[in-house]
């Protein structure tokens, strides 16, 4: 099966997400929990998530991947980022207890000037606050582009934050690996994908690959920027992006489209997926 999907509006209702995924020949989708550069949140309806699960399980589709929102900075130093971020992580993770197998993505942060390590630690730290032992939602560190001070950058970082996390913890840590990210990062995912994953299942493990972004860039390899373009448009390329679908080592994925598009331009990229897909 291949699971692709692309990011919705939470704003629409989370069954009209479902909907929505289904009319653009979806069958997964990502939102954002809450305005990704606001603070605004509201508690769904229980019947709204009931339909959703209900619309889930009735078209086969793939967990929903929820985004949490760019003014979390679980790397931060500063008490009221850093409290901020982890009372609201907790009340996203709350909502997805109630949709099984749902998955929650979130950037490990920027260290702004303390350093990766003490960065790293925060994070850490953070995750083992929000996460609970039985909970039912994996939460995903998503690898990313190493622009400014972001952790996460590499392999190496993303397994520190990792090992730091409690114990009783670390089974619900998983990892998103974004493909504009790490090209951007200096991972050739395009040229040398078998070594790349290679390296990535050394370091960090394969069986905490939980899902992919697939995005192409705008940007050469290892430029660090963190632009990511339409499918095909940009350094990567339709052969490339190909390439990566139909990896065996992970085409079981769900497949998640962050790409600068409308909801017109998701269909296509969508059905020109599919027809890749071997």
């Amino acid at each position: 099966m291949f699971y692709i999907g692309c990011h919705l509006s939470v704003s629409q209702g989370y069954a009209a997400m479902g909907r929505t995924a289904l009319s653009i020949g979806a069958n997964t989708f990502q939102y954002f929990t809450r305005n990704p550069r606001g603070r605004g949140f509201r508690r769904p309806a229980r019947e709204d998530i009931e339909a959703l699960n209900k619309l889930i399980s009735e078209n086969g589709f793939a967990p929903p991947l929820a985004h949490a929102p760019y003014t979390f900075n679980p790397a931060s130093a500063e008490d009221r980022i850093w409290s901020y971020s982890r009372d609201s992580m907790r009340e996203d993770l709350e909502v997805l207890e109630d949709i099984p197998g749902a998955l929650y993505n979130f950037h490990p942060g920027c260290h702004v000037g303390i350093g990766a390590e003490a960065g790293i630690e925060n994070t850490a730290r953070l995750l083992s606050e929000v996460i609970t032992p039985g909970q039912g939602t994996r939460v995903l560190i998503e690898t990313m582009a190493g622009k400014g001070s972001e952790i996460g950058k590499t392999f190496e970082e993303i397994r520190a934050i990792i090992d730091s996390v409690d114990e009783d913890c670390k089974s619900h840590v998983g990892v998103c690996l974004d493909t504009c990210h790490i090209s951007d990062g200096g991972y050739d995912i395009i040229q040398d994908t078998d070594a790349v994953l290679e390296t990535f299942d050394t370091v960090i493990g394969l069986d905490r690959l939980c899902a992919i972004h697939l995005n192409d860039s705008k940007n050469p390899l290892g430029a660090a920027k963190d632009r990511h373009e339409k499918i095909g448009e940009g350094f990567l390329g339709l052969e490339g992006i190909a390439r990566v679908i139909n990896h065996p080592l992970i085409s079981h994925l769900p497949f998640y489209l962050e790409t600068p598009n409308e909801l017109d331009g998701y269909e296509r990229e969508i059905a020109l997926l599919k027809s890749l897909r071997k």
